[in-house]
């Protein structure tokens, strides 16, 4: 009966170590080519959890089967260390770093998503306690009984018919240029800053790259219509791949140091997050964070698709994601020293 058993579970093994396998192109193939693969890397945090438990049955039972997960796992030792930290840098202050905080507010729970209705006034008292040097702002409602009235500075850019929610960049710094990507025929966009911070100036954009529509909550999710959503989420994973290459072009020309910051509505084992990151940056969670690093509130598994991405030669101090229930994002914060 235990071979019987064994002989399951190693099938079972065997199908999630390929699938695991297999999302390891996802950063070379990209979304126009084989869509239906570029859905895969939603997956891939479940599929490394499964890996992992996996190995730990075959560990347990001393068997030598635990050299599939195993090999598989250090394959892709990267995509392991993008879902998972075990300690981030020393939080020891140091002089001269320049703090920046990611956020999408979701309208300030505009619809009561949340039972509170003093939403706008927490996420204030957030963003004035941790008081980032740069703050972008995400699905932005500009009628919210919000205050932010340290930023003497701040661009704020709406890219659709209705004049209600933004991208906005808050800054205590003064501006020398700022302007929009202006994608067309969707809500989602880019919009960008050039940030002059003592004697360097740095360009930050603000990201909002194409949604999938997907409800976090698994109930919800268990009710749509398997095969309409997963055309849905092809067609905007195509849409993100043509904004991704929009924003690397613009990002090309810039003659400043870019700064990458906002919801990418995908996770760090896509190729849109791969090709962006490859115009020389560096992932702040995967230099100085620690634990999951969640940034979106999913039922499923602790997922990844806010990012704050900054250049190579820029030392990363620090990087935090703050568990607090104000949105169905989590904000998230670095330092960097210029």
């Amino acid at each position: 009966m235990r071979k019987l058993v064994n002989k399951i579970v190693f099938i079972i093994n065997s199908f999630a170590a390929f699938a695991l396998l297999l999302s390891y192109l996802l950063p070379y193939v990209s979304p126009h080519t084989f869509p239906l693969l570029s859905v895969l890397s939603l997956a891939v945090p479940v599929l490394i959890i499964i890996n992992v438990i996996f190995l730990l049955y075959w560990v347990v039972l001393l068997n030598r089967k635990m050299l599939v997960s195993l090999l598989i796992l250090i394959l892709g030792i990267s995509h392991v260390s993008s879902l998972y930290k075990l300690r981030g840098k020393s939080s020891e202050e140091i002089e001269g770093v320049t703090s920046l905080l990611s956020y999408n507010v979701h309208s300030f729970n505009r619809f009561h998503w949340i039972d509170s209705e003093e939403i706008p006034q927490n996420i204030s008292k957030l963003i004035k306690k941790q008081d980032p040097d740069v703050f972008c702002a995400q699905e932005f409602y500009n009628n919210a009984d919000t205050d932010f009235s340290q930023y003497q500075h701040k661009y704020e850019y709406f890219n659709h018919n209705r004049r209600e929610l933004a991208l906005v960049i808050f800054s205590k710094y003064p501006f020398l240029n700022k302007g929009s990507l202006s994608f067309e025929k969707t809500p989602n966009n880019v919009i960008f800053a050039d940030i002059v911070i003592k004697s360097d100036t740095i360009r930050v954009y603000n990201v909002h790259l194409q949604s999938h529509r997907i409800s976090s909550n698994t109930n919800e999710l268990a009710k749509v219509d398997s095969q309409k959503l997963l055309k849905r989420i092809q067609v905007s994973f195509k849409k993100q791949q043509n904004q991704a290459e929009k924003l690397i072009e613009h990002m090309k020309s810039s003659p400043y140091k870019n700064i990458v910051m906002g919801d990418f509505n995908n996770t760090a084992y896509s190729y849109v997050y791969d090709k962006i990151k490859s115009e020389n940056l560096l992932d702040t969670f995967k230099e100085a964070g620690s634990g999951f690093g969640k940034t979106f509130k999913f039922e499923l598994f602790p997922a990844r698709i806010d990012f704050i991405l900054v250049p190579e030669d820029i030392d990363v101090i620090d990087f935090k994601s703050f568990d607090v229930e104000l949105s169905d994002h989590y904000p998230i914060f670095s330092k960097i020293k210029l």
